[in-house]
């Protein structure tokens, strides 16, 4: 019997009304949307439609610095926090993935394998954490810190949260609930198990006030791209969300991660790459392109230079001219991995400050592909086979019509090239992606 040919996997990653950082300014896109829960249950209904693998929802703890004039140029005050907006997704939707980003920084273990316990059984197996360390001082601030914790400090506590979460979501064994009217026993002590964690930075007893997840564990998701976000990656992760601009460097960063996992006990399979792409389709080229222009116009230069200044650190981009050359600046304890994705960028390109910020506000960085749905399956295509990806997490530029683009002109042309499901297979997050159930380390 001839193999199985291998399938990408896709994540719809739902930002709001989209993630060009003008898209709340198209004239076909509402606003308000990002603040309406009938937005997001849309667009969830459509990614299953579509048979996505998974949809997912960044979060932010804050409101980034800045003067609020400048902040009112483009900043939506408002996040529906994602926990509860999954939860309420979890009872319209049959199938597809929830995925959601809390950080290891600043809520505690036991409270975060027990909200992801609950709705891995509310969704009867369908969550996944997107284990962020969070990066900015401005999130720090509002949890009794003046700055964040340093880089490589957060990573190796993170690693240890990572071993508590795990070890709260084995305090149940899967059949430990017997309900036994006549005997009287509700469940089997023999799958009742304390962790007893005394670690650097946690000390947790146990078990969970919840059941076992129906997955066993929540499939955990990470997007740190730099040495300690890898590092982390290859000991924890089951999906890697990244960003890269060009082929040979998604190879690179692609046989460099898998390559780490070996020293873990892991398969290279064990551990699903996805970088992000924001995709631009039109029913043709020039319409394609035309698009994109339109959402360009639309960038105010004194927000573009804001994105610039709040992902490269603590460099003050308004004293250099807008048409001059990027600046050299020290790399700091936040986004490492992006700042060094954006200096590369425009060395590479001998870019200006004006066409960096315009290169990367339609995406923060990911890779932007523009042209019809076949042209925008080729380049997907292109990056699969040739291992540069697992699949992709697709950033719709404008809520819902990216989305709604993507379902019907692309989804339809990879299903025909056989790189993509006509139907789900399975009904959980880890059926779809091929990942293992996780053994109880406790029995």
């Amino acid at each position: 019997m001839a193999a199985q040919r291998r399938q990408l996997h896709l994540g719809a990653f739902l930002q709001g009304v989209g993630h060009h950082l003008a898209a709340w300014r198209h004239p076909q896109v509402e606003p308000r949307n990002a603040l309406r829960f009938e937005h997001f249950k849309q667009l969830a209904i459509t990614a299953e439609r579509g048979k996505f693998d998974a949809i997912f929802f960044a979060d932010s703890l804050g409101v980034p610095d800045g003067p609020p004039e400048l902040l009112a140029r483009g900043l939506l005050p408002s996040y529906l926090e994602p926990l509860t907006k999954l939860a309420a997704i979890a009872g319209v939707t049959e199938r597809i993935g929830l995925i959601a980003t809390v950080s290891t920084t600043y809520l505690p273990p036991f409270h975060l394998a027990r909200k992801f316990a609950s709705l891995d059984q509310l969704s009867n197996g369908r969550t996944g954490w997107n284990l962020v360390t969070s990066g900015t001082d401005w999130e720090a601030q509002n949890f009794n810190l003046e700055s964040q914790i340093p880089h490589a400090e957060r990573y190796r506590y993170a690693r240890e949260y990572v071993d508590v979460v795990k070890g709260l979501w084995d305090g149940w064994g899967d059949d430990a609930l017997r309900f036994d009217k006549q005997g009287g026993i509700v469940f089997d002590p023999a799958k009742l198990h304390r962790l007893n964690h005394h670690g650097e930075r946690f000390r947790v007893r146990g078990p969970l006030v919840a059941e076992r997840p129906v997955q066993c564990y929540p499939v955990i998701v990470q997007a740190g791209s730099s040495e300690d976000g890898q590092a982390l990656a290859a000991a924890t992760a089951e999906v890697v969300f990244t960003a890269q601009q060009t082929l040979e460097e998604a190879r690179r960063f692609y046989s460099g991660l898998k390559g780490q996992l070996a020293q873990h006990g892991r398969s290279a399979d064990s551990l699903k790459i996805m970088p992000g792409v924001l995709p631009i389709i039109g029913q043709s080229e020039q319409e394609a392109q035309k698009k994109y222009e339109q959402l360009q116009q639309l960038i105010d230069p004194v927000l573009g230079l804001g994105l610039l200044n709040a992902f490269l650190g603590k460099i003050d981009l308004s004293q250099y001219p807008l048409d001059g050359p990027v600046p050299e600046f020290p790399v700091t304890q936040g986004w490492q991995s992006r700042q060094q994705l954006f200096v590369d960028l425009a060395r590479r390109e001998n870019l200006t400050l004006r066409q960096l910020y315009q290169r990367v506000s339609g995406a923060r960085g990911h890779r932007i592909v523009v042209g019809t749905a076949a042209s925008v399956a080729d380049q997907l295509e292109d990056w699969f086979v040739n291992e540069a990806a697992d699949g992709f997490n697709i950033l719709p530029p404008t809520l819902p019509h990216g989305l709604d683009e993507f379902v019907a002109g692309v989804i339809p042309e990879l299903q025909r090239r056989g790189l993509f499901r006509t139907e789900y297979t399975g009904s959980t997050l880890r059926q779809h992606l091929g990942l293992a159930r996780p053994r109880n380390q406790f029995e």
